[in-house]
Formats: C-alpha cells, structure tokens, sequence
C-alpha cells in the first residue's frame, strides 16, 4: 500500500474527548443541618453562573438561535459543473473521457441549493477505434450543497462515515487545513470520496475505479478474467488538490 501523503494525518479520534465534571457542588448532598442551605445556595448560584454562560455564548455565537450560515461568496446552481476541471486528477490518469454533466435532483429554493455533476478519465491506453482491449476508468463525482438558513455542520459530522453510495467507510480520515471540516472516506480499494463543509457549503468529490472493454466487433462480448481496477489510494493528493480548486472556482462561478 503506498505511503499515505503528509497532508492526511489520521488521528484516530475526530475531536477531543469531554468528561462529565461537577459543577458547584451540584451533585454533592448536603451532610446535615444548617449545613444543607449552604449547598443549596452554592447550588443555585452554579445554576446562575451556568445560565449567564449560556446566555453568553448565545448572544456571541448564535447558539440556540435563528443565525444563518455563512455561505463563505459559494454559488451553486445548473452551470457549477463546469467547476469540474480536475485537472491534478487528469495529469495522474491519463486524459478526460467523459465531460462534466449535470445530473437530475437540482434543488434552488430560498432554504437550500444543491446540484450533482458526473465526469470520467481514462488511462492512455485505451484501445483505438475498431480495436479492443481492457482500459482503466476513474469516474469522478461531484456534489454540492448550498445550506441558507440552517448549519449543516451537525448532520456532516454525524454522516462522516456514511459515503454517498450508502454503505459505511472503511475507515475516515480527518483531513486538516480544508474548510472548517473535511474528511477522506475509503470505502474500498476501488472507492473513495473526500468532503468538505465550509459555513454553509457542503461539498463531495468522490472516485470510483473500474475496467472497461472495448471490443473490435459492435456487441461483442469480453474476454473471461476481467483484470482488477488499480487501487484509488495514490490519486488521493491529487483528489485534495482538485477540492481546493473546485471550492474557489464555485465562489467565482
């Protein structure tokens, strides 16, 4: 398995880990007497300290209320496939197969934009036509949501290893420096899918490997012992490197 680039850093964990901890004597009882109304007092004043804390971060950071996200200048709509120009993944495998398409499920309404667009690069050694042979395929997909009145952070948190064919990762790696959050999915050695949540901007670019043949004879069937796909793991950096050119481009779209 090839060395894992120096910008994915698997932590293990995807965020510290908290411990419950007393506040104020909240969850000490009173020993006996006059002694109660002491703990009852501090127990109130922890009570007030902790809604005063609350009411601070509410009126600084929007907790509990109606804040909007922040759309960080992204744009989506029918014309952001276009932003689809991969071009670290093209230079790795070969050439562009298949331009950007638009797939059906746009969504533009006041609350939520999303679009979904598909592409496809092959090896260079595809066969030439009226010949035939086995060639390498890497499918590229491209989703993106645009959230205008509630943060997708939880839900993206929450889905961080569910990929977007439905089944669950292998493993998930926190990437770090892309967006306020993003993740690199394996789920598979043929498979993988790198998303990304900046303010209200949920964005998933994702490969899949495959072979196809091309026969000499319209119709004609393939040889049996179809050859496995190479592994998806070595175009990794350059699925990082082509988010971070579709993020600026769909701000500029």
């Amino acid at each position: 398995m090839p060395e894992m680039i120096s910008e994915l850093e698997l932590t293990g964990e995807f965020g510290p880990e908290h411990t419950a901890e007393a506040v104020g004597g909240f969850d000490r009882k009173p020993a006996s007497g006059r002694r109660g109304g002491h703990g009852l007092l501090w127990g109130a004043a922890g009570a007030l300290a902790a809604s005063a804390v609350w009411a601070t971060a509410v009126f600084a950071y929007g907790i509990g209320g109606d804040r909007k996200p922040d759309t960080h200048g992204y744009q989506v709509g029918g014309r952001s496939c276009s932003v689809m120009q991969m071009t670290a993944l093209t230079a790795s495998v070969g050439k562009r197969a298949e331009a950007p398409s638009l797939l059906p499920g746009t969504i533009e309404t006041p609350a939520l934009d999303s679009v979904s667009c598909t592409m496809s690069l092959a090896s260079p050694d595809v066969p030439a036509e009226n010949d035939h042979g086995w060639s390498y395929r890497l499918h590229v997909g491209m989703s993106v949501e645009l959230h205008k009145e509630t943060d997708p952070l939880p839900e993206f948190d929450a889905r961080k290893d569910s990929s977007v064919w439905g089944n669950d990762a292998e493993r998930s790696e926190l990437v770090p420096g892309l967006g306020d959050r993003a993740y690199l999915l394996v789920v598979d050695e043929q498979t993988s899918e790198l998303r990304v949540v900046e303010g209200g901007a949920v964005i998933k670019l994702s490969i899949a490997a495959s072979m196809d043949y091309a026969s000499a004879d319209e119709g004609g069937e393939p040889p049996r012992g179809e050859p496995d796909p190479p592994a998806v793991e070595p175009y990794h950096a350059d699925l990082i490197s082509d988010m971070r050119d579709v993020m600026k481009k769909l701000k500029t779209a």
